[in-house]
């Protein structure tokens, strides 16, 4: 699994962050990082939370 972030959409609205800390963060400059671009199958179910309440659908995941 490899999260991919449209980043031409995403609003930094720190959702994401807020379900998975621990793979997403809104720093200081108030842009969104990926921590962990390749999270394992332990962490699918918070990963798509992400993908289903980001407000612009920006997140999407990518089965390599």
């Amino acid at each position: 699994m490899r999260i991919v972030v449209d980043f031409d959409l995403c609003e930094s609205n720190a959702v994401c962050m807020q379900i998975a800390p621990d793979i997403f963060e809104v720093r200081d400059d108030d842009f969104l990082y990926i921590l962990n671009e390749t999270p394992g199958e332990a962490d699918r179910e918070r990963v798509e939370e992400c993908v289903q309440r980001c407000p612009k659908q920006a997140i999407s995941i990518a089965d390599d």
